[in-house]
C-alpha cells in the first residue's frame, strides 16, 4: 500500500492511457460487432452468443488470475509483467478475430469468431486484472483516489469519442466496399494502436520488488488447490463486506442494463429515425453524433462534476445524484426519437451521460476504500482479489447482457439483415432502451441507499492501518 497521499500526474496519465485502451477496445466490439448481424447474417441466437459466452469465460478466469497478481514474486512487482503480456494477447487477437469474410459459410464465420473472442478475452484478463489492482494501489488517501480515477477516466472516455467515428467510415463506400471489408482493416489499426496504449502502464508505473514477500508459491497444482479459494472463501469473504456487495449489485444493475441496449442505439437511429437509410442521404453520421457527444459531455461535463461532487458531499450522495439525472436522460430519449428531426435527441444526452460517466469514476475508488476496510479486517493487501471479483460481476452480467441483447431482438421480431422493420419491432426496441435501463438505475439507487463507510470512516481505517505499521 502506498505512502503517498499525492500520485504525481505524470503517472496519473500513465494510468490513464491503460484505461483507454480497457475502454477503446469494448468500444469498438460495442460497433463492429453490428456487422456479424448486418453484413454477415448471424441470427440472434448466434449474435447473442457469441457476446455471452466469451464474457462468461472471461468472468471465470478473472478470480483466478487475481490470485495468481497478488501472489506473484518478481524483482518488477505484482502486476507490470502481466500487464504486458496481456496488451500484446489483446492486440493481435483483436486483430485477427475480425478477419471474417461474407463468402464463408455463417456456420464457419460464427466459429471463427467465438475461438479467436475466446483468446481476446484470455489476454484481457491477463491485462485489466493486474491493471485494475495498479489502480487500487497507488494513493491510501480518499480523494486522492476519486481524483486518480477521475483522470483515468477523462482520458479512457476518448475511446467513446473516437470509437463512433468507425461507422462514419465503415458506411463510406468510398473508403470501403461494404462494411465487413471496413472491419477487417480498421481492426488492425485498432488492435495495434490500443496494444500500444495497454502496455503504457506496465513500463511507466513503477512498483517495488516483491522478491521476498510471504506470498503462496505459484504453481499448476497450488492454483487448481486454490480454486476453492478464490471461488468459495475470497468470494465468501468479500461479499460478508456490506459495502463491497453494494457496489458489486449497483454496478451490475446499472453497467449491464446499459449494456443489453446499448448497441439498439444504431438501429434505433437507422431504421426508426431514417427508414434504414445510411450514408449521406440516411443516417450517416447521426448514430456517431449519439456516442460521441455523448462521450465529449461526459469527458468535460460528467466527470469533473461528479469528481467535485464527491468531494463536497461525499461518494455516495454524488452516486444518487449523478445516477437520478441519468434517469431523466433515458426519459428524455424516449420523447426525443423523433423522425425527421434526429438533432433532439442531442438534448438528452448530458443527462443520459451521467449514467455510465459517474459510475466507475466513483465505484473504483470506493472498491479502494473497501479494500482498505478488507485489511484492517483481515491484514492482508488483496486489490486483485477485490478488483477481479468486482470486474468479474461486471463481466459476468456483461456476457447476460450480450446473450439478453439477442433474445431481446428474437422477442420483438427484429430481422437480421432486413432493410426496413416492422413498426412493432421498433417500438419494442425502443422500450427496451429507455425502460431497462431505467429500471436498473432505480434499483441500484435503492440498493445504495445506506451505503456506509462515509469520508470520516475511510480516515478512520487509514490512520489505524498507518498504526499498525509503526
Amino acid at each position: 500500500m502506498s505512502t503517498y497521499h499525492k500520485v504525481p500526474y505524470g503517472q496519473k496519465i500513465a494510468f490513464g492511457f491503460g484505461m483507454l485502451a480497457n475502454q477503446m477496445f469494448p468500444a469498438v466490439i460495442g460497433i463492429f460487432i453490428v456487422v456479424l448481424v448486418q453484413s454477415l447474417g448471424f441470427p440472434g441466437w448466434m449474435w447473442g452468443f457469441v457476446m455471452i459466452f466469451p464474457r462468461l469465460f472471461d468472468a471465470i478466469t478473472d478470480p483466478i488470475m487475481g490470485f495468481i497478481s497478488d501472489n506473484t514474486k518478481s524483482k518488477w512487482g505484482r502486476r507490470r509483467q502481466y500487464v504486458f503480456l496481456g496488451a500484446i494477447i489483446m492486440g493481435f487477437s483483436f486483430i485477427v478475430m475480425w478477419q471474417l469474410h461474407k463468402e464463408s459459410t455463417i456456420d464457419y464465420n460464427f466459429t471463427y469468431f467465438l475461438l479467436w473472442s475466446l483468446l481476446f478475452y484470455v489476454g484481457l484478463t491477463i491485462f485489466s486484472v493486474p491493471y485494475v489492482a495498479m489502480g487500487y494501489e497507488m494513493s491510501d488517501d480518499f480523494h486522492e483516489r476519486t481524483n486518480i480515477m477521475a483522470v483515468a477516466q477523462f482520458i479512457g472516455q476518448w475511446a467513446w469519442v473516437i470509437a463512433p467515428w468507425f461507422w462514419v467510415i465503415m458506411d463510406d463506400q468510398n473508403l470501403f466496399e461494404s462494411s465487413e471489408i471496413a472491419v477487417r482493416k480498421l481492426a488492425i489499426w485498432v488492435g495495434l494502436v490500443c496494444m500500444t496504449f495497454a502496455i503504457i502502464p506496465a513500463i511507466f508505473i513503477k512498483s517495488k520488488s516483491t522478491l521476498n514477500q510471504d506470498y503462496d508459491s505459484i504453481t499448476f497444482n497450488n492454483i487448481i488447490k486454490s480454486l476453492y479459494t478464490i471461488f468459495v472463501i475470497n468470494f465468501s469473504q468479500a461479499f460478508k463486506i456490506k459495502a463491497f456487495r453494494k457496489l458489486c449489485i449497483a454496478t451490475f444493475l446499472i453497467f449491464n442494463a446499459f449494456n443489453t441496449v446499448a448497441a439498439f442505439t444504431y438501429f434505433i437511429i437507422v431504421f426508426f429515425l431514417f427508414n434504414g437509410i445510411t450514408g449521406p442521404d440516411g443516417a450517416w453520421w447521426w448514430p456517431t453524433l449519439f456516442g460521441s457527444v455523448g462521450a465529449l459531455v461526459t469527458t468535460f461535463l460528467v466527470i469533473p462534476v461528479v469528481t467535485i461532487l464527491s468531494n463536497k458531499v461525499g461518494k455516495k450522495k454524488a452516486f444518487i445524484i449523478s445516477q437520478s439525472v441519468s434517469i431523466i436522460g433515458y426519459i428524455m430519449l424516449w420523447f426525443l426519437f423523433i423522425p425527421g428531426k434526429p438533432y433532439l435527441f442531442l438534448f438528452a444526452l448530458p443527462f443520459f451521460s451521467f449514467g455510465i460517466g459517474g459510475l466507475f469514476t466513483l465505484m473504483m475508488s470506493m472498491t479502494a476504500d473497501v479494500i482498505d476496510l478488507d485489511e484492517l479486517n483481515t491484514g492482508k493487501r488483496r486489490e486483485g482479489v477485490f478488483g477481479a471479483i468486482y470486474w468479474w460481476m461486471v463481466k459476468f452480467g456483461f456476457g447476460i447482457a450480450g446473450g439478453l441483447s439477442g433474445v431481446i431482438l428474437s422477442v420483438i421480431g427484429w430481422e437480421s439483415g432486413g432493410a426496413t422493420q416492422t413498426e412493432e419491432a421498433l417500438y419494442g426496441l425502443r422500450l427496451f432502451f429507455s425502460g431497462l435501463p431505467i429500471l436498473g438505475t432505480l434499483l441500484a439507487i435503492y440498493v445504495m441507499r445506506d451505503y456506509e463507510i462515509t469520508e470520516e470512516k475511510a480516515k478512520e481505517i487509514s490512520v489505524e492501518l498507518a498504526a499498525r505499521k509503526v
